[in-house]
């Protein structure tokens, strides 16, 4: 077992663990700036883990993607997501119901979002302002380091393709219209009434095996194309 690759997956789980908090945290505070204080008065406006923790979500899930290789587990390779503890939210709460229950849900994957753009700014910064900056993001993109550079920027450089990678890869698994993922709660506030109740049927052991197979294959599909134009962006600068 490679010591930096121990090294990375550790930073991996670590980035995955603050991505899904910085997620749910996102989630109770738009909802408490439209008017819900469920999430508040619970103390999920934090970025703390342990307010927003699932045990198999969060910690079995991502464990098993992360180091399950270093075992030869290998089934959820190429994934790098998770999910946390739904933050609670009361929409009579809310002035206008539908919007904003869906700008609350969709303050989830936009905070994914918002984390993958400041990793991006920052790689740019180091490319640009940084003197041998682009040859070390160049580097660390193909998946090298370069011999006698300062250990502590191409950690911060691991670090941002890292944080790429993950709110990348939770941005589009959470816009998945799967129960109970975000795109799905958004999909149910467009559904007539009649649809809306079979919807709600919906077993959550066929969710999860939905999340992982197809949900899988679609995020391997939209994953792809999305990271290679952001690292050719990096590259070309």
């Amino acid at each position: 077992m490679s010591s930096s690759a121990f090294l990375i997956a550790v930073f991996e789980f670590v980035l995955l663990l603050f991505s899904l908090s910085f997620h749910e945290c996102a989630h109770a505070w738009m909802a408490s700036r439209l008017g819900d204080q469920t999430a508040r008065l619970q103390g999920r406006i934090t970025l703390n883990p342990m307010y927003h923790v699932d045990p198999v979500g969060t910690l079995l899930f991502p464990a098993l993607i992360i180091f399950g290789p270093f075992f030869g587990f290998t089934f959820f390779s190429g994934l790098l997501v998770g999910w946390a503890k739904p933050t609670p939210v009361i929409t009579r709460n809310f002035t206008k119901i539908l919007r904003d229950d869906n700008l609350t849900t969709l303050a989830g994957p936009a905070s994914n979002l918002i984390l993958a753009v400041i990793a991006f700014v920052l790689l740019a910064v180091v490319s640009l302002a940084i003197p041998n900056g682009h040859t070390l993001v160049v580097a660390s993109l193909n998946g090298g380091l370069v011999l006698n550079g300062p250990s502590s920027l191409q950690a911060i450089i691991v670090l941002a393709i890292l944080a790429i990678e993950i709110n990348f890869s939770l941005f589009f698994f959470n816009l998945l219209p799967i129960p109970p993922l975000d795109g799905s709660r958004v999909l149910r506030n467009l559904l007539p009434y009649n649809l809306t109740q079979q919807y709600d049927r919906i077993n959550i052991w066929v969710s999860y095996l939905l999340m992982i197979f197809v949900g899988g294959f679609i995020l391997r599909l939209l994953l792809g194309p999305s990271l290679g134009l952001v690292y050719t962006v990096l590259v070309n600068l």
